[in-house]
This record gives C-alpha cells, structure tokens and sequence, in this order.
C-alpha cells in the first residue's frame, strides 16, 4: 500500500498514559506532519481517530478496530487497505510516561488479524529524544 492510497490513520495511545496526556503532541503531529508522519502527503485529506487500548493488555484494540474497519466502510466507503494504524510513541517507545509497552507483540498480533497496516510511533518528544541519547531511555528506530 503506498502512502497516498491512506484515507484513515487511527492513533492508538495508552489507557495510562492518556491519564496524564492529552494526545496533543500526537495530533499537532501529524497535522504538521512531521515525526512518526512525515511520509503522508500534506496535500491528502486523511481522517485522524484517535482512541486508547483500554487497559492491559489492549483489551479494547479488537472491538474498536473491528468498529473502525465496519464505520470506515459504511459511512465513508473507505475499505481496511485504506486504513494505518499507528501504536502511539507512548506505547512503543521507553518514555516520560512508562517504559515500552510490555504487550505490543499482543496488539499487533490483534490488528494484523483484522487486516489492518500497523506502524510504530507518532510524537517524538525532544526531551525523550534527549534521554535516549544519554542512554536513560532504550533506543527507538523512527524508520522502521
């Protein structure tokens, strides 16, 4: 699937962490599309929905990711390979909220299951970015 094809892109963030965040430095993001979001074309009208995993370990990510594909499909004719979901920068990498998701091989396995693309990352925080570097926080491949 390339790029431009993308009509959805779904942000799962951290039950945990969303008690804390307020999902801005996601969603600013990718509006500027920048960080975890840089390969999406400016010029693309691509919905964001943002929603969390529900708890460990990501007890919700089926029902709404089956939720998505069926509302995407009826309400705006956008069928599963038009959708990405990116597993927000608080669940994939060691940061200022938790350390790295212990379950992400789990919400993967489920997303993948329903068909769906899966990245890793969204926000890069300068400060966790800074801490990686000095060697407090594991390191985090933002290409991969």
């Amino acid at each position: 699937m390339t790029d431009k094809k993308v009509k959805i892109i779904g942000i799962i963030q951290c039950d945990f962490a969303r008690e804390r965040c307020s999902g801005f430095g996601c969603m600013n993001s990718f509006m500027q599309r920048i960080d975890a979001f840089t390969k999406y074309p400016k010029d693309e009208n691509i919905m964001v929905v943002p929603f969390n995993c529900g708890g460990c370990p990501g007890r919700r990510i089926s029902r709404v990711a089956s939720n998505l594909i069926k509302r995407a499909k009826k309400k705006a004719e956008i069928e599963k390979d038009g959708i990405v979901i990116h597993l927000a920068s608080c669940i994939v990498t060691d940061n200022g909220h938790y350390p790295t998701c212990p379950h992400i091989d789990y919400i993967e396995k489920i997303l993948k299951r329903k068909g769906l693309k899966v990245k890793k990352g969204s926000y890069k925080s300068k400060t966790a970015t800074k801490r990686r570097e000095e060697g407090l926080y594991e390191p985090f491949d933002w290409d991969e």
